[in-house]
Parts: C-alpha cells; sequence; structure tokens
C-alpha cells in the first residue's frame, strides 16, 4: 500500500461546498446564519498543524451480500496500486494534475450498474461541481465501474448513511473516505485499505498555542486544560467527532470541549472564522484542502 505522507496540494476552490449547506445534527452550526457581529472573518486566516493525531485507513464499504464483488473490489485495488493508476489518480488531487469529472448514470434496475454511496463533500476525496464529481474516490469508482463492466451510479447522502444504506442493500458499495472501524463491519465488509490517513488540528493562524507542539501528545495536553466553553469544529460521523468527544473502539478518551458537527469540514472551518468555535478537527487531506482554498478566497 503506497502511503502519501508529504502533499503537495494543487489549487482547488470550495466555494460548492461553503455554499449554504444544512445540517443534520442537533448540534450542528450553519456558517451561513452564524455570524458573529463583531468580527471580520475577512482579514483571518487558518493554518493547519502539522502533527498527526491518529493513524488510520481507508477503505471501501462493500455490500456483505455480494462477497463476490468483495473478491473483485479487492483485485482491482491491487492493480491499480501495481500498475500505477492509483499514483496517477492522487496526483491530480495531491500533485499537478488535472482533474478528471466523472458523471454518474441515472439508477435504472433493469441495468446493470454499480451504485456508489459517497459524501460529496469531503474534498480532495469527492465533491461536485456543477452536475460532476470530482476526488479521488469518484475517479477510482468510475475505474472500478469500468473493470467491472458496469455503469456508474452515484449515490450522493449525508456521511451518517453511507454505511447504512450499503447494509440495506441500497447501494453496492461506499466510497466516501471512509476510515476502517469495527462498528462499521456491523454494515459493510470492508475491502483491502488503500490509503493512510490522520486527524488535524485546524487554528486562526494568528493562534500560537500550538506552535512548539511536536506530537499528538503535546497537542493533546493542551486540549485537556480546555473546558465544554471551548468548542471544537468536527465533521458528522467522521473519525474527528469520535476523537473529540471519546470513542471507546479507538480508545479515544475524548475532552471536555464541546464538539460541535457540521455537514462538511469546509462549513467548519468557515465558523472558525465567524469566531464561533475556537478549533477545528478533520482529516489531513481535506484539512490542507480546506485551509489553502478559504485562505486564497480571504
Amino acid at each position: 500500500m503506497k502511503k502519501f505522507i508529504t502533499i503537495a496540494l494543487a489549487t482547488v476552490t470550495v466555494v460548492a461546498a461553503l455554499a449554504g449547506c444544512g445540517n443534520g445534527s442537533s448540534n450542528s452550526n450553519d456558517s451561513s446564519n452564524s455570524n458573529n457581529s463583531g468580527d471580520d472573518s475577512s482579514k483571518k486566516t487558518v493554518k493547519v498543524i502539522q502533527v498527526d493525531l491518529t493513524d488510520e485507513e481507508y477503505a471501501f464499504g462493500v455490500d456483505k451480500t455480494q462477497p463476490e464483488l468483495l473478491d473483485s473490489v479487492n483485485d482491482f485495488i491491487k492493480q491499480i496500486q501495481d500498475d500505477g493508476t492509483f499514483d496517477e489518480i492522487c496526483n491530480k488531487y495531491f500533485g499537478d494534475g488535472t482533474p478528471d469529472p466523472v458523471t454518474s448514470a441515472t439508477l435504472d434496475e433493469s441495468k446493470d450498474q454499480l451504485l456508489v454511496a459517497t459524501n460529496a463533500a469531503f474534498e480532495p476525496f469527492e465533491y461536485t461541481k456543477g452536475d460532476s464529481y470530482y476526488g479521488v474516490d469518484m475517479e477510482i469508482a468510475a475505474a472500478l465501474a469500468d473493470y467491472l463492466g458496469k455503469e456508474l451510479v452515484i449515490q450522493n447522502m449525508d456521511f451518517d448513511a453511507v454505511c447504512l444504506s450499503v447494509g440495506q442493500q441500497k447501494c453496492d458499495i461506499a466510497m466516501a473516505g471512509l476510515t476502517v472501524k469495527p462498528d462499521r463491519e456491523e454494515y459493510v465488509t470492508f475491502s483491502t485499505s488503500y490509503y493512510v490517513a490522520s486527524q488535524r488540528l485546524i487554528t486562526l493562524s494568528d493562534d500560537t498555542e500550538f506552535d512548539s507542539c511536536t506530537d499528538a501528545a503535546a497537542i493533546e495536553a493542551i486540549l485537556n486544560e480546555k473546558d465544554s466553553s471551548v468548542k471544537i469544529g468536527v465533521q458528522n460521523g467522521t473519525t474527528g467527532q469520535f476523537y473529540v468527544e471519546g470513542d471507546e473502539d479507538w480508545e479515544f478518551d475524548g475532552f471536555a470541549a464541546t464538539a460541535v458537527g457540521y455537514k462538511n469540514g469546509a462549513l467548519a472551518v468557515q465558523d472558525l472564522l465567524n469566531g464561533n468555535i475556537q478549533y477545528v478537527i478533520i482529516d489531513s487531506a481535506p484539512a490542507a484542502f480546506i485551509t489553502e482554498s478559504i485562505n486564497k478566497m480571504q
């Protein structure tokens, strides 16, 4: 498995992700209606603290009733890693390549189709521009459909519903920057992993509190000093939420700080700029993608 540790991000905008998405979580904030009247966010920028807080792997979640599909997916992952296709796709989003649009067919039960469940608000793994899908996972999905000789249908939904939809046989496979996690195995069978990921902390650029931290323990020591009045933005249903709130499966102790859920990381970072939360914790690649794009818009 290739590990992409050094990432040179291409410039990509996240205007679509910021365009007034709603939120399904009871404790969620929407940056479009949560402005701090005394704070001019246009004068602020954000930064990522370059320390991995977790060690996790992404995989695809396959319908448990389709073991033959799981075998094909695993064979396909090995093939694209061996022949360089995976590297080429990643270079489009982490290097100097040009992303290719992916089109979803219309669901038609009379056709031989591959139904992919995703949450297209997780740049650079899955996102939309107009009617087209983009991202590492979406280009892999298109290549997988071709490999299987099927027509690709992408079903875009809230992240919390992705594994459930596959578990209910509404979709064949979940491809959504999905971290391997024991409780998700109730709904899906995971493929072999294809990407190594981690969580990272985002702060305002003028916040120097974490600048001397060189490992996760140092960051956690500071976060452990925060009480519930401190708010940390996370994407609903993701590792970032489990990390902040605590999770027995991963032995995350959690923090006293309040986790505030958002539909996507871009909304969380915008609310950080608006002064409504103090930090954001999301996956490292989206963290870099979002902060670079938002800072260019300031």
